[in-house]
């Protein structure tokens, strides 16, 4: 497992993929990850040092990933986090959180005293795909409720049940109304969920644009940004 890495294009930044309690929602379809957590927090905060050491500050921004929510990383873990921000001097802070926590980000920016770039897996804007099938518990009223919180959505596709309509929705919604955004061509894993080849192969046609637009990162596999099981 690689826990650190360089995303050199676009918004240039430090990564680090670090291990968590497990997610508290926890109840997305499509999702696996929670594979990687553990109740364990000081097993889960030495495991996190590791990465943490590798950061040299060098580009001044720094994204932090965990198998769920930022949250859900230990105390200790967080309070490294924030020395090194002081330290190397970093003055940006990616880092993702679900939409139960959106009440406690505001906490979690002044924690950290940097600008901050907070992402959430909305996975579609198309509510009955992105409730019906992938259970993403994202009650929000309407986009604008969801960028009062969130700087930057993840997005994903090609699975089975969308359609190319949702996604070229999906795509026309995030470029109007965030300031970045991720796309994830889904990868099939250990649950029931199927990827649907035919509409990846039609996106990777029609979205190669995206490759330069400077607001958008594209994970053509989902270990694109060089951290997790680069060996699967």
């Amino acid at each position: 497992m690689n826990r650190y890495s360089k995303i050199t294009k676009k918004i240039a930044r430090e990564i680090v993929l670090l291990k968590g309690k497990p997610c508290k929602w926890g109840k997305c379809t499509f999702c696996d990850y929670i594979l990687d957590n553990s109740n364990d927090e000081a097993y889960n905060h030495n495991v996190n040092v590791k990465a943490l050491e590798c950061i040299t500050g060098e580009y001044g921004v720094l994204e932090v990933i965990n198998s769920g929510n930022v949250f859900e990383l230990p105390a200790k873990t967080l309070d490294a986090v924030r020395g090194i921000l002081i330290n190397k001097g970093i003055h940006t802070l990616f880092f993702e959180a679900h939409w139960i926590y959106r009440k406690h980000l505001e906490r979690m920016r002044d924690y950290f005293g940097v600008r901050t770039i907070v992402k959430t897996g909305v996975e579609s804007f198309h509510r009955d795909f992105r409730e019906g099938e992938l259970n993403k518990g994202f009650d929000y009223k309407n986009i604008e409720e969801l960028c009062k919180y969130f700087d930057s959505v993840c997005l994903m596709v090609g699975i089975e049940g969308q359609t190319k309509d949702m996604i070229i929705k999906d795509i026309q919604l995030a470029m109007e109304h965030f300031s970045h955004f991720t796309v994830n061509v889904f990868v099939e894993n250990t649950t029931s969920i199927k990827s649907d080849k035919g509409l990846i192969q039609w996106f990777q046609q029609e979205f190669t644009w995206l490759n330069n637009e400077h607001k958008c990162d594209v994970l053509w596999a989902n270990t694109d940004f060089g951290v997790g099981a680069l060996s699967y």
